[in-house]
């Protein structure tokens, strides 16, 4: 699958990948970071965004739609970044095509498999009536019981597609559907390993990477450092975006041309 990307900028090419429910423009701001020395890949994975729909949310098959429009771009080989469901991507793309990834950045997120909300996230969105003038308002309100946060049921609805024919931009039944492949990690990629420079950035708010979890991704991927981010839940890039901007600067600038 050919994905939608948004590419600004020149130089060795940085890809980045969004996490759940979210899109390329949400990593607006890291992408005009690095654009002045890097040509930057901004991707809506499958089902997010403007890219295509289509069963399966395997993270072989996004890692494969990553790599396939990766090289009709002729972006590989490439660093990869990647937040939450993206960071898993990111880190399926390493393992299945390590030639192919030049250097991997995994923002908030491990290679194990996690047991949150997100279900009832889905279901609650499902859920709102697509009646004919449907606000966003109205859309909130039907999200509340379920998502309590404003902010995430902000990020969420702007899936929406309201008024007189309203819609989700999103493919959401199919992302409700591989629910169980979103939070969980292959067991195929058990024995794979990436040896390229690989940095881990959490939130010290966030609960996604606890220290067993370093291991786990020790394990895959042993070149790997850790850094945590102050005062930063699990969208750090959102809460400290010039700390973690820096970082990826920082981290991207060796990529060799």
């Amino acid at each position: 699958m050919i994905l939608h990307a948004d590419v600004t900028g020149a130089g060795p090419p940085v890809s980045l990948l969004h996490g759940l429910f979210g899109r390329a423009r949400n990593l607006a701001f890291i992408a005009r970071g690095l654009a002045g020395k890097h040509r930057v890949l901004a991707l809506d994975l499958r089902n997010h965004g403007d890219s295509p729909h289509a069963p399966g949310m395997a993270y072989a098959d996004l890692a494969a739609d990553v790599l396939e429009t990766l090289a009709a771009l002729d972006a590989l080989p490439c660093g990869l970044l990647g937040h939450s469901m993206g960071g898993k991507t990111a880190m399926a793309c390493a393992l299945l095509a390590p030639q192919s990834v030049q250097r991997l950045l995994v923002a908030d997120i491990a290679p194990v498999t996690y047991l949150h909300h997100n279900r009832a996230v889905a279901a609650a969105m499902q859920a709102v009536p697509l009646h004919p003038g449907l606000t966003r308002a109205q859309a909130a309100s039907c999200l509340a019981d379920a998502v309590p946060d404003a902010a995430v049921r902000s990020f969420l609805l702007q899936n929406l597609n309201p008024g007189e024919a309203p819609t989700w931009r999103i493919g959401l039944a199919e992302i409700a559907d591989g629910m169980a492949d979103i939070e969980g990690w292959p067991d195929a990629l058990a024995n794979a390993i990436f040896t390229g420079p690989t940095l881990f950035i959490n939130g010290s708010r966030s609960d996604y990477v606890t220290a067993s979890h370093r291991d786990e991704a020790r394990r895959y991927f042993p070149t790997s450092r850790f850094m945590t981010l102050k005062d930063a839940g699990h969208w750090l890039h959102a809460d400290q975006p010039s700390v973690f901007l820096n970082a990826t600067q920082v981290f991207f600038s060796d990529n060799p041309a």
